[in-house]
C-alpha cells in the first residue's frame, strides 16, 4: 500500500475547506483506498492530508489522468506544500486499514534514520514502540511507511487527544531511551492532527 502525506500552510481557510470536500471525487478512482486529514493542533494554519492507494502504479495513473482537475479548486488557498510518498511496511496493532471515521486525532512521527541504524530502528519499532502503543487505551490503529533516505512515517490514530496526551506523558520518554531513539535518528518531526470528518473519503 502506498501512503501520500501532504502538508501545507493554508492562507484561505474557508476556500481550502470547501475545495477539500471536493476530493470526494477520488471514490471512483481505481486503486484508491481512503483519504483523511485535518488541521494541526499545534499550528492552526497547517493542514495534513493522508492518501492511501493499493499500489504506486494506481497512484501514478491517477496523477497522470485526474489529479489536476480535482486539485484546481484548491489553487490559491495554500502555500508551502510538501508531498512525501511512503510504502507501507509495518502495522501498529494488527491489520491496519485506512479508516478515519472512528479517530479524533492522528499523531505523525516523521523520522530520518541513519543508514547504519535502519535495521535497529525497524526492530525497536516492532518490539518496543508497537506493543506500547497497541496496549494504550484510546489507540485505535496505526502503521509505519518507508521511503528511500532512509525515512519513515509513523501514523497512529487515537479516539481522543486526551488519551494520546496520557500516552505521551506517561511513556514516550522512557520508551525513547529503551529504543535508543537518539542513536537511530538524524532528525524527527511530528504533529498531532485533528481529524476533519467532512474531509474523509
Amino acid at each position: 500500500m502506498l501512503i501520500k502525506w501532504i502538508r501545507c500552510t493554508v492562507v484561505d481557510r474557508r476556500g481550502f475547506d470547501r475545495a477539500q470536500r471536493k476530493w470526494a471525487g477520488l471514490l471512483g478512482e481505481p486503486g484508491f483506498r481512503a483519504q483523511g486529514g485535518g488541521w494541526s493542533r499545534g499550528r492552526p494554519d497547517v493542514v495534513h492530508i493522508f492518501n492511501f492507494w493499493e499500489s504506486r502504479a494506481f497512484y501514478d495513473s491517477f496523477m497522470a489522468r485526474s489529479h489536476d482537475r480535482l486539485a484546481a479548486a484548491q489553487a490559491g488557498t495554500y502555500r508551502d506544500i510538501r508531498v512525501r510518498l511512503f510504502e507501507h511496511c509495518l502495522d501498529v496493532k494488527v491489520g491496519f486499514s485506512p479508516q478515519f471515521t472512528d479517530a479524533d486525532v492522528v499523531r505523525i512521527a516523521h523520522c530520518r534514520v541513519r543508514e547504519d541504524r535502519e535495521e535497529h530502528f525497524r526492530t525497536t519499532q516492532e518490539k518496543v514502540w508497537n506493543p506500547a502503543m497497541a496496549g494504550s487505551p484510546g489507540m485505535v490503529r496505526g502503521m509505519m511507511g518507508e521511503a528511500p533516505g532512509p525515512e519513515f512515517l509513523v501514523l497512529s490514530m487515537w479516539n481522543s487527544e486526551a488519551e494520546h496526551g496520557k500516552y505521551r506523558a506517561e511513556r514516550v520518554e522512557r520508551l525513547a531511551l529503551r529504543a535508543q531513539l537518539e542513536a537511530d535518528v538524524e532528525a524527527i518531526d511530528g504533529d498531532v492532527v485533528g481529524v476533519e470528518p467532512s474531509w474523509v473519503v
